[in-house]
């Protein structure tokens, strides 16, 4: 089986000794086995572990179908979300597209996720002069942030299009039986999507939650899933074998018990900073409970080289690095020469800014590893929809064996509840009885 992703821990390994590493290998497999069986906590939101296997044709075929639908009527797809509700979709969006844009591209916009007013005004006045539908992604539909935005582009949309044409512009993902959002779907004949009751937010980008927008952004979403499936043959629980998802876990769980309590996700390609976004859900909601857990954050280098870099190199040591490397751009540019050489780079005629780029990610890392930073490096060859793909589900996989490692349920999220409850206090929403 041809593996996507590499793995390389030997700028951490001086950071513990054999001894540790070989117990953690024991506690990575025990939670790994339970992942497998079904048996820790949370494991009724294991769907994820069998779905690229398990993935309907049918339903891949109508997510098609409806992306096809979508651009047929409109120029624009609104996806209205929060959590992990966009951020998988965003970061394949932002990963497997080009950064620029000419004025007739088909436009995916996400909406739902934040609170500005500024940002939904902008919206909804761009949207006045566009064709655009409207993909709502809501478990329950009483979220406060989607539930605002939704009804902003519901009053547009009614402004705009007659209610057979609104009929067909908005599409629901949502509960199966229950809920607002289904219940209003139901009464006005939207199509909808289920997300599926064994698979929380964080762990629902392969579902239509992330399909449906991929799929409307020109992503070939049977690419995506191939991808992932390659990932869990390739990662399967196996009593005999040892495999990059377990390493990492074990990894970065030794770096925390050796006081490690930062973990720096890296990139050099700015593509990825949504994908960031999305990794850092993943693990925080995961492991970030009982007074324990990595505290995650990400930056983008060089960028941040010119920002956090200073911290990195001479700050306080309360951090290790995961670098997300990619080995081959999707497009490359030579450095010419010029006669007046006053930005003195004539030497580096006749090499690609990739080239630099790569010479920037090794010069850094020696720098950092001589600063003392535990440096853990996930490879994968390039960028596409299979990659994409691979790198969510040994996420997923490896974020589940790490929480478990780390004693929480990796699939629950009760904190997240506590500043609801303050805001809505704040806000006066009545109490239902």
């Amino acid at each position: 089986m041809h593996e996507l992703i590499g793995i390389d821990i030997k700028h951490a390994e001086n950071h513990f000794d054999k001894k540790a590493f070989e117990a953690m290998k024991t506690k990575v497999k025990d939670a790994h086995r339970s992942i497998f069986e079904k048996t820790g906590p949370g494991h009724e939101f294991l769907g994820w572990h069998d779905l690229p296997e398990t993935m309907n044709d049918t339903l891949l075929s109508r997510i098609k179908k409806t992306a096809d639908h979508i651009h047929e009527i409109a120029d624009t797809l609104v996806v209205v979300g929060i959590g992990g509700s966009y951020l998988g979709a965003k970061a394949a969006v932002d990963m497997l597209s080009p950064y620029f844009k000419n004025d007739e591209d088909f436009e995916v916009i996400f909406a739902g996720h934040q609170l500005s007013s500024e940002y939904l005004v902008q919206l909804t006045q761009v949207l006045k002069d566009r064709d655009f539908a409207v993909n709502v992604i809501s478990k329950s539909g009483t979220t406060t942030e989607p539930a605002i935005a939704f009804r902003a582009l519901r009053k547009l949309m009614e402004d705009k299009y007659t209610e057979n044409e609104i009929k067909e512009r908005i599409i629901a993902t949502t509960d199966k039986d229950e809920g607002a959002l289904r219940e209003l779907a139901d009464k006005h004949g939207f199509e909808t999507f289920v997300v599926p009751d064994d698979i929380g937010g964080r762990y629902s980008v392969l579902t239509p939650v992330g399909l449906l927008p991929m799929a409307a952004s020109g992503i070939d979403i049977d690419d995506v899933i191939a991808g992932a499936k390659t990932a869990m043959d390739v990662y399967r629980y196996d009593d005999e074998s040892w495999n990059a998802a377990e390493a990492y876990a074990a990894v970065r769980n030794l770096l925390y018990d050796k006081g490690k309590k930062v973990e720096l996700f890296i990139n050099y390609e700015q593509k990825l900073n949504a994908f960031t976004e999305w990794w850092k859900q993943l693990f925080a909601e995961s492991e970030g409970k009982e007074n324990q857990g990595l505290f995650v954050s990400g930056a983008s280098f060089s960028t941040d080289l010119h920002s956090l870099g200073q911290f990195i190199q001479q700050g306080s040591q309360i951090f290790f690095e995961t670098i997300l490397h990619v080995e081959k751009p999707n497009a490359d540019l030579m450095i010419e020469k010029t006669e007046d050489n006053l930005d003195k780079l004539n030497y580096l005629t006749g090499k690609t800014v990739d080239y630099v780029n790569d010479k920037a990610y090794k010069g850094t890392m020696q720098a950092h590893k001589d600063a003392g930073v535990p440096l853990i490096v996930i490879d994968v060859e390039n960028i596409n929809a299979r990659s994409f793909g691979s790198l969510v589900y040994f996420f997923e996989l490896a974020c589940a064996i790490s929480g478990y490692v780390l004693g929480v349920n990796p699939f629950n999220q009760p904190g997240v509840e506590a500043y609801k409850s303050k805001m809505f206090a704040l806000l006066g929403k009545p109490k239902v009885s």
